[in-house]
């Protein structure tokens, strides 16, 4: 990334030295003093004293001490990246170092995000048990129903670790169901941040070692895990076109109706029975009606753009996507007449006694609407083998030929963000949602030394028991199963994509979706005996098809590993370290 042309970056080396300088003395210089504030306010105002803590005291607690804090220390953190810039440099070539800040960095991402869910835990416990006799000294304004003296006497109470005024004066405002809600969607915003950057590294990567490539491996050192961030710095900063003729308006409003309606899916999206923003009982139904309105932004985008080429790709994808979109609704019919609700957590709470529950196992029928599901994805996505809206080898880049920049940037980022988020839905449907595949109790028992305990919590955490990772990790790998199919599979003509959709896909979910009715109202309705045995037959035989399915796949990925260097092409050869 030292080598990029930023416009504000001088090409005299003298006058890069002096500009430099100059970031570092006012970063650092704003940075102390911003603590030394943050110090001044803490000790002048008695905020550490639990004698008597007001409304008043918060607010300055939070504006005047936490505020400065907090900038100041970005400020010093930025002032020091900028002063050894070159050791960071020389550090991140080593690959496990440069591996180190990279997943860690997505791991601390998640975990950010999921921290939200905990401390709104926390402050719904205390705001449906409040400290009775504490003092209460409120403000009209604040209308609040705790105060911060009942807050510190609560984690007095229940959580001794964490009963400090400044920690009660940082929870006394989250008792506001708006403030709260501002910041969970601060933190879904961050992680659908996170998953088009590394989706794209992803699928980079995945491309190049299918051709016999290495794909990027310059700009970060290892594996080139900075690539992501340096082209969205590059297209930060290219030139906003926009054709003389096109629909001004139209134009700049299309980008945005397709990145914004899979972010407000994510609002339903549970990652597990509490991480998530809004529990509703329609869930699935809100999720897919925001997915539906992308195919809004495409066809606006395409006839803003005054251009043929435009046009005809948006045409095909209103074509594709509404036809998907019924095989797609029948599909997820079928769990859903399983389970007997719409509520995403209930479903996924059915599926919690081990791999075996999954519903994809539960009868023929489930086991065949996954895979009709999946494939109504792909064209619901645009992903290849059914990307024809884009077509680059006939339609140029087909919807967004005439986009560049940022505005450029937010179709892939709505693209890459409703994979994760159909992927998660078929996770939550037939695979178990975040429900680990281990029968409940099967888990690790630590011995009370804190690094093996640590280890056990980690595994414990990741495998045996429930929780967003195990629902992360389960759709990572539908995320990459489709970026693999791109990357395996021919396109496909147009009237092959609705050839496919109209006289395959369409009359297969009718059959399952009446089969399952039948098979549903014959076992657990009429109770024919004989079905029923039927049903379990089937359901051991599906149960044992998923665990070959799975060792097979570990057995691939490991043999694909360990002859890595077997393949033809440039891969057997190290190009740079830790290539």
């Amino acid at each position: 990334m030292s080598q990029l042309s930023l416009p504000w970056v001088a090409k005299d080396p003298a006058v890069y030295q002096t500009y430099r300088r100059t970031a570092i003395r006012n970063l650092l210089a704003g940075g102390i003093v911003h603590v030394v504030l943050a110090l001044g306010i803490f000790g002048f105002f008695d905020l550490g004293s639990t004698a008597k803590v007001t409304n008043l005291k918060i607010a300055i607690s939070i504006i005047g001490f936490l505020a400065p804090l907090a900038v100041g220390l970005a400020l010093i953190a930025g002032g020091l990246g900028v002063l050894f810039y070159k050791q960071i440099g020389n550090t991140l070539k080593y690959g496990y170092t440069a591996a180190s800040v990279f997943f860690g960095g997505v791991i601390g991402v998640c975990l950010l995000v999921w921290l939200h869910s905990l401390v709104f835990t926390l402050s719904k416990d205390m705001l449906a048990s409040p400290q009775n006799g504490a003092e209460v000294v409120s403000l009209a304004i604040f209308d609040a129903s705790l105060t911060a003296r009942e807050i510190a006497d609560y984690l007095s109470a229940n959580l001794p670790r964490l009963s400090n005024p400044i920690v009660a004066y940082v929870l006394w405002p989250l008792q506001f169901e708006l403030l709260r809600d501002l910041l969970a969607v601060g933190g879904i915003v961050g992680f659908v941040s996170v998953i088009p950057v590394f989706g794209i590294w992803w699928e980079r990567k995945i491309a190049g070692r299918m051709q016999s490539r290495l794909g990027p491996m310059r700009v970060g050192g290892w594996h080139g895990w900075a690539q992501s961030p340096a082209d969205g710095v590059k297209l930060l900063f290219k030139e906003d076109m926009i054709p003389p003729d096109a629909d001004q308006a139209l134009f700049k409003l299309a980008p945005y109706l397709t990145f914004v309606p899979p972010i407000c899916a994510m609002i339903a999206l549970p990652f597990a029975g509490a991480w998530v923003f809004r529990d509703l009982d329609v869930a699935l139904l809100f999720i897919l009606a925001m997915l539906g309105i992308e195919v809004v932004g495409v066809i606006l985008a395409g006839w803003a753009s005054n251009n043929k080429w435009s046009v005809y790709g948006a045409m095909r994808e209103a074509c594709q996507m509404v036809s998907y979109e019924i095989p797609m609704g029948m599909s997820l019919l079928i769990p859903v007449m399983t389970a007997g609700t719409l509520q995403l957590t209930a479903i996924a709470d059915q599926q919690g006694g081990g791999f075996h529950t999954w519903f994809i196992f539960k009868n023929i029928w489930c086991f065949i609407a996954f895979f009709s599901y999946y494939i109504a994805s792909l064209a619901s996505c645009k992903r290849a083998p059914f990307d024809l809206p884009e077509s680059e080898s006939e339609l140029v880049a087909g919807f967004h030929t005439e986009y560049s920049g940022f505005r450029w940037s937010l179709f892939f980022f709505g693209e890459y963000v409703a994979m994760f988020v159909v992927s998660g839905i078929a996770v939550i449907l037939f695979l178990g949602g975040w429900k680990s595949p281990f029968p409940p109790g099967f888990a690790l028992k630590t011995n009370g030394t804190w690094y093996v305990d640590f280890v056990v919590h980690v595994l414990n955490g990741v495998l045996f028991k429930e929780g967003p990772i195990l629902f992360v990790l389960k759709s990572a790998f539908l995320y990459y199963v489709q970026l693999w199919i791109r990357w395996t599979l021919p396109r496909i003509r147009i009237d092959q994509v609705l050839y496919a959709c109209v006289q395959v896909l369409l009359p297969l979910t009718m059959v399952i979706l009446l089969g399952n009715t039948l098979w549903i109202l014959g076992i657990e309705h009429m109770k024919i005996e004989w079905l029923g045995t039927i049903d379990s037959l089937i359901h051991k035989v599906l149960v044992l098809i998923g665990a070959v399915l799975v060792i097979g796949m570990i057995w691939i990925g490991y043999n694909g590993y360990s002859n890595r260097r077997k393949l033809v092409g440039s891969l057997v050869i190290d190009h740079l370290p830790g290539s």
